[in-house]
């Protein structure tokens, strides 16, 4: 339900949700590689210790998407947002002993690490549900797709940008101002979303857990198996250039998330117009394609281009799959729908890696492509058995 009779303008209602989710994300791609250095070379831990350390918050993200959804549901979208965002600070405070303030080998460092993972994991699904049903409501159920696309714009911007920041804040000034923005960053997103009206949650009955994933399951999968060629590109890309003595790694990442973003921002609106699943089997068909090109690529320029039909083709999936999971579900568990769909991208992040890692070890610097490839295949054969509007 709207927070009015009538659907706002798109700039009204989205403006400022998107500086929410993108605040709330600098919080979470700020440390992120910056963290890692820190830990490995100041701190003298060992990259198996790094690695449970900063997978602790995909793992509690996952695990709390539902409870997130539970919570827009009943309480309404804002209270979850105004439940993440805060804890997205408090994570920061939490790492600030841990990072800076005790030495290295003290007993606490690990679980104080740990804790504050899991609180970032934690505050990312408050805040990243709430954001997009807060949007859903804002903006009306039948622009369900153009509110994913923008938050998606908002959510990976702030990830493309926070990871560097955060590199040269952590070269600059020290661990300690990467911290700093990591919670001011939260809070400030805190004060926009205390200025914006909410909605009431619709109370009620629950739906189960295990009832809104059979619901959602199908879109979910789809999302999850196309998530692997993201993965694949942001991870193994570079490693790729680098396998085959090719220059222009930054180049090709440059395309991927050029063509991505340039499609959100002109064709954000096709999954409402047209139905997610005629959008998603143009857009999986693309990106396919672009797996392919990059798998068999000879040099850097079929190279190129393969990383920007990735990007056209991966754009919409997420939108276009969000648009068939809430119509799978009843208004009333939309907070829960929104919830458990992006869970299965969390999952396609947190297993990718190792997947595709093991399938470079195995396959060369080109197989983490081709996985990405039949993962898409797979995808697009599993949309087509979506059932149809009722």
């Amino acid at each position: 339900m709207s927070s009015s009779s009538v659907p706002m303008s798109t700039k009204a209602a989205m403006g400022p949700l998107v500086v929410i989710v993108f605040l709330g994300f600098l919080a979470v791609g700020t440390p992120l590689a910056a963290l890692a250095i820190h830990l490995h070379d100041a701190m003298g831990f060992s990259p198996a210790l790094v690695g449970a350390v900063i997978g602790a918050q995909s793992l509690m993200t996952v695990v709390t998407r539902h409870a997130a959804g539970t919570v827009c549901d009943r309480y309404g979208p804002r209270r979850s947002a105004l439940i993440g965002l805060p804890l997205a600070a408090l994570s920061g405070l939490v790492m600030l002993p841990a990072t800076i303030l005790l030495p290295a080998d003290s007993l606490l460092v690990v679980p104080l690490l740990l804790l504050a993972r899991a609180m970032l994991g934690a505050a990312e699904s408050f805040f990243l549900t709430g954001s997009m049903t807060w949007g859903i409501g804002r903006m009306g159920p039948a622009r369900t797709g153009k509110v994913m696309a923008w938050q998606g714009i908002a959510m990976y911007a702030a990830l493309g940008t926070g990871a560097p920041l955060g590199l040269w804040l952590l070269q600059d000034g020290g661990f300690d101002t990467v911290l700093l923005l990591s919670i001011l960053a939260p809070l400030l997103a805190t004060g926009i979303a205390l200025g914006l009206r909410g909605f009431p949650g619709s109370g009620g009955l629950r739906l189960p857990f295990h009832r809104v994933v059979g619901l959602v399951w199908m879109p979910g999968t789809v999302l999850a198996l196309s998530g692997l060629s993201f993965v694949a590109m942001t991870t193994f890309l570079a490693l790729h250039y680098q396998a085959r003595g090719w220059a222009g790694a930054g180049l090709g990442m440059i395309g991927f998330v050029a063509a991505y973003i340039l499609v959100r921002l002109f064709l954000a609106h096709l999954p409402d117009r047209q139905g997610g699943m005629r959008v998603g089997i143009a857009s999986l068909a693309l990106q396919f394609l672009g797996q392919l090109l990059l798998w068999w690529a000879p040099g850097p320029l079929p190279a190129l281009l393969g990383a920007v039909v990735t990007g056209l083709g991966f754009s919409l999936v997420f939108p276009a799959m969000g648009v068939e999971a809430t119509r799978c579900v009843p208004a009333a568990q939309r907070g829960q729908a929104v919830g458990n769909f992006i869970a299965f991208f969390d999952l396609a992040l947190g297993l990718g890696g190792p997947l595709l890692g093991l399938a470079a070890t195995l396959g060369g610097s080109a197989a983490p492509f081709l996985v990405g490839a039949v993962s898409t295949l797979a995808a697009l054969l599993l949309l087509r058995r979506l059932p149809p509007v009722a």
